[in-house]
């Protein structure tokens, strides 16, 4: 064989593998381009829990986490495998689980794209090993189109119902209850808005999502004190109980501040953890809110409203609280809110 023939050979090959090389950067392009979700892992995921898993809800207001909170979820899921759901961002809040409060074996993150995600194997698999799973904050308009009717949902009612943990915060909280506020148009309601037009389109209330026996007649805000959602609570509660059925209780509104976490035990009893001393919840009972009106702005009166702080406890489904913080009547008139009279005794 001739040098120019060896020269040729030696370049044929090489052309070669530059080709093959392209091939491959490009498939795995179009592979990572067509999946409908992003995946991050924190920790290893072999192994099981290092403790009983146990079940529980933690309902989170949106702020910063409180520690011990996370480290009581934690300890619901075994010290074991978390998986964290969202449709926005990416991983950090794997590395904030796994890497600054500690304590469990991986954290595992899915960003869903889009609805297809509910269908991917790997993702279902995850979710239904999962010894804890946390749905993120994001825009919970994403999580209705993404999850509702799919796997997705169905795996999370699986999880609690075989008695294993669930968190949420901001709208992933706002997820959780038998009713939800949708925000399917995209613009976050506000009390005002809520009050002068509870029935109206913007008030997007949403049901069959999931199916939670510790939530059951209950709808949940998020952000509470800190945004000044009584308001928009109220008009939730409204909507969502026009056509509820009359031979049900009404519907409970639960809204929890930013600093503040509901610890859920399994027989429904829960407490208040909190990053700031003032940081509570707060139940609205939904008899005043069954309205025979379903136009026109909020006129009620005698809406009662009880404060969840760090010594009381709450009961759910029920929504009976211990040693409340407050206990106050509100009244709207006409979209207006009134001053509220404290209840004595």
């Amino acid at each position: 064989m001739t040098r120019r023939d060896l020269f040729l050979r030696h370049l044929a090959k090489a052309c070669l593998a530059i080709a093959l090389g392209l091939a491959g950067t490009f498939s795995a392009a179009v592979a990572a381009q067509a999946r409908s979700y992003h995946h991050y892992v924190e920790g290893n995921l072999a192994g099981t829990a290092p403790d009983k898993v146990s079940g529980g809800l933690l309902l989170m207001g949106g702020g910063d986490r409180n520690l011990d909170a996370m480290r009581w979820f934690f300890a619901k899921a075994g010290h074991g495998h978390i998986v964290i759901l969202r449709a926005t961002q990416q991983g950090q809040i794997g590395k904030e689980f796994y890497r600054e409060v500690g304590g469990i074996l991986s954290a595992e993150t899915f960003v869903t794209r889009d609805r297809s995600a509910a269908d991917d194997a790997r993702l279902q698999d995850a979710l239904r090993h999962a010894d804890g799973i946390f749905l993120s904050g994001g825009d919970q308009g994403n999580y209705v189109r993404r999850w509702k009717g799919t796997p997705i949902a169905a795996i999370i009612d699986a999880h609690v119902a075989a008695g294993k943990p669930l968190g949420g915060t901001s709208a992933g909280l706002a997820m959780l209850g038998e009713k939800l506020y949708g925000c399917m148009d995209g613009i976050s309601q506000t009390s005002g808005p809520a009050l002068a037009a509870p029935f109206g389109p913007s008030n997007t209330i949403e049901d069959d999502f999931l199916h939670l026996a510790l939530l059951k007649g209950v709808i949940t805000d998020t952000h509470f004190k800190e945004r000044d959602r009584l308001g928009r609570l109220f008009a939730f509660v409204a909507k969502a109980q026009v056509g509820w059925p009359g031979d049900r209780k009404p519907l409970i509104g639960l809204g929890v501040d930013e600093s503040a976490s509901l610890a859920v035990e399994p027989d429904g009893s829960a407490r208040i953890f909190a990053t700031a001393p003032d940081g509570g919840a707060w139940l609205v009972q939904g008899d005043a809110l069954r309205l025979p009106v379903t136009s026109g702005p909020l006129d009620v009166a005698g809406i009662r409203v009880i404060g969840i702080g760090h010594a009381s406890r709450l009961f759910l489904p029920e929504g009976r609280v211990e040693n409340p913080a407050f206990v106050r009547d509100y009244a709207v008139s006409k979209g207006v809110m009134q001053r509220p009279v404290d209840v004595v005794g």
